[in-house]
C-alpha cells in the first residue's frame, strides 16, 4: 500500500508542475501591467504578491496543521524562513530585471534554476546523471535557447537587467533547496506561509529604498499575481518538490518560456517561427525522457532531504 501511495503522489506531482509553471509564466505579464496601469514598482509588486497571498496561506496552513509532523521544530521553521529570504531576493531581482532587459532575456536567465537545481540534486545524491538524464538536460537547454534565442539580445543596454535576472535564478535555486529541506517534515502550505512571512518585510524595505511607488492605482494585476503565481504556482511547486527528482522539477521550469512565447503570440502578436516550435518540442521530449528514466520507487522520487 505504501508503494502505491508513493507512486500515486509522484504521478500527481507531474501535472501539478505543469499547472504551476503555466501560472508562474503569466506573472511577468501581470507585473508589466501593474507597472504600466497600476503605477506600482516591480519590487513593490513582489511585496503585494506575498502580502495578498498571506491570509489564504495562513488559512490553508491551519487546515493542514494536524497532519504536520514537528510543526514547532525551530530548525525546520528557520529553513522555511530562510527559503523566504531567498524567494524575496529572487522576486525583487527578477521583477526589477524584467524592466531593464528583454522579456526573452529575463525568462531565459531567470530560469537558470532549470540547470542549477538538478545539479544540486546530483550533488546531494553524490551521483552522476545517467546517460538518459544527461541527454534530457542537454536537450532541454538546447530547446530553451532555440525557443528564446531569436529574441535574446546580449548588449550593454541589457546588462543590468540580465545580471539581475541571473541573480534571481540563483536565488530561486536557494529557495528550492531550503524549501525542500523544510518539506522533509513541514507540510507545503505551512512551509509556504513561513516563507512568505520572511519575504514580505524584505521586499517592502527594498521597494522603499529604491523609491518605488507602492500603493497601486488598480488591484486586479496584483491579485492575479498573488493567486496565480504565489498560491497556485508556488503552492504546487512545493507540493511536487518532495515527490519527484530535482531534475524533473528543473526541466519542468522550462515550460515557462513556452508559455511566455504563447503569451507573446496571443497578446502582443509576436509570430512564432520554426525554432520556437522545435525548442518547445525539445523541452517536451526532455521531460518525457526524464519521466521514463525515473524508477517508480527510488530515492530520487522522494525528498532530497529525507
Amino acid at each position: 500500500m505504501q508503494h502505491v501511495a508513493i507512486r500515486k503522489s509522484a504521478g500527481l506531482a507531474i501535472p501539478a508542475l505543469v499547472i504551476a509553471n503555466i501560472a508562474l509564466a503569466i506573472g511577468p505579464w501581470l507585473v508589466r501591467i501593474a507597472k504600466a496601469e497600476g503605477h506600482v514598482g516591480p519590487v513593490a509588486a513582489g511585496f503585494w504578491r506575498l502580502t495578498l497571498a498571506l491570509p489564504l496561506l495562513i488559512l490553508f496552513a491551519r487546515t493542514e496543521r494536524g497532519s504536520a509532523q514537528p510543526a514547532n521544530n525551530k530548525a525546520l521553521i528557520a529553513l522555511a524562513l530562510l527559503s523566504g529570504l531567498f524567494f524575496a531576493s529572487d522576486l525583487g531581482a527578477w521583477h526589477a530585471g524584467i524592466l531593464h532587459t528583454r522579456l526573452a532575456n529575463a525568462t531565459l536567465l531567470g530560469n537558470c534554476t532549470a540547470v542549477l537545481f538538478p545539479l544540486y540534486g546530483f550533488l546531494a545524491a553524490r551521483t552522476l546523471p545517467s546517460r538518459k538524464q544527461g541527454m534530457a538536460l542537454g536537450l532541454a537547454c538546447v530547446g530553451a535557447v532555440l525557443l528564446l534565442g531569436r529574441s535574446y539580445e546580449l548588449s550593454a543596454r541589457n546588462l543590468l537587467g540580465d545580471l539581475l535576472c541571473l541573480f534571481a535564478g540563483v536565488a530561486y535555486t536557494g529557495y528550492l533547496v531550503a524549501a525542500d529541506k523544510a518539506r522533509s517534515a513541514l507540510p507545503p502550505w505551512t512551509t509556504l506561509a513561513w516563507s512568505v512571512v520572511a519575504g514580505i518585510p524584505l521586499l517592502l524595505a527594498v521597494a522603499f529604498a529604491l523609491g518605488e511607488p507602492v500603493w497601486p492605482h488598480i488591484w486586479w494585476p496584483l491579485v492575479g499575481i498573488a493567486i496565480g503565481s504565489q498560491i497556485v504556482g508556488q503552492g504546487l511547486i512545493l507540493y511536487a518538490v518532495s515527490r519527484v527528482s530535482a531534475l524533473m522539477v528543473g526541466l519542468m521550469l522550462l515550460l515557462q518560456p513556452i508559455v511566455a512565447a504563447a503569451i507573446g503570440w496571443l497578446v502582443y502578436g509576436e509570430g512564432l517561427t520554426s525554432p520556437d516550435y522545435i525548442g518547445a518540442v525539445a523541452i517536451a521530449l526532455a521531460v518525457l525522457l526524464v519521466r521514463d528514466s525515473e524508477r517508480p520507487l527510488p530515492a530520487d522520487e522522494m525528498s532530497l532531504s529525507s
